[in-house]
C-alpha cells in the first residue's frame, strides 16, 4: 500500500522582477501554508519522504507545512525534476520512488499537480489551487505498479477559513 500527498506551492507573489523560479511566497501563500500545515497535522499519516521543487514558492511552502508536520529535514529532498508544469517529470519521479517508502509527500506547481491528481485520482478536481492538498493512496507495492487510486483527501485553503 502506497499514500501520495500531493501539494501545490502556496501563492507567491508577482511584485518583483524575478525569474520565476525564484518568486516568493505572499502574505496570503505564507498564511495558506501556515493554515495548511496546521489542518494536516492532525490527519496526515507519518511521512517517509518530501520530494519538493528547487522553486522558492515551493520550498518556502513545503518547510513550512513540514515544520508543522514536524517532518525530520533527513527525509526531505529538493527534486529539480518536481519544477514541471506539464507532469510527465512529476510521475517519473513518483514511479521511480524507493519502494521502501510507504507515504510519500510532493510539492509542486500547476498544471501538472492538477493533470496528475486526476490520473491517478478517482475523484476529479477542476482546479487543485495554491497549497490545495490530494491524497491517494495505491494498492500497490512498487511506486512503478501504481495506477489509479482511492482518493483520501482533498483539502483546499478556503474551505478551512
Amino acid at each position: 500500500m502506497k499514500t501520495l500527498y500531493i501539494i501545490r506551492h502556496a501563492k507567491s507573489s508577482w511584485g518583483f522582477n524575478l525569474p520565476d523560479d525564484q518568486r516568493p511566497l505572499n502574505e496570503r501563500g505564507l498564511k495558506d501554508a501556515e493554515l495548511i500545515g496546521k489542518q494536516l497535522k492532525t490527519i496526515v499519516k507519518p511521512i517517509d519522504r518530501v520530494l519538493c521543487s528547487p522553486a522558492k514558492r515551493a520550498h518556502s511552502t513545503a518547510k513550512i507545512i513540514c515544520d508543522q508536520l514536524n517532518i525530520s529535514e533527513d527525509i526531505f529532498f529538493l527534486e529539480p525534476d518536481l519544477y514541471d508544469f506539464e507532469g510527465s517529470k512529476v510521475i517519473n519521479v513518483i514511479k521511480n520512488c524507493e519502494n521502501t517508502i510507504q507515504t510519500l509527500m510532493i510539492f509542486g506547481h500547476n498544471h501538472a499537480f492538477t493533470s496528475i491528481a486526476n490520473l491517478l485520482g478517482n475523484v476529479y478536481i477542476d482546479n487543485l489551487p495554491t497549497t490545495g492538498v490530494v491524497a491517494i493512496e495505491f494498492e500497490a507495492e512498487n511506486w512503478k505498479d501504481i495506477n489509479v487510486g482511492k482518493n483520501l483527501l482533498t483539502i483546499f485553503p478556503k474551505t478551512l477559513k
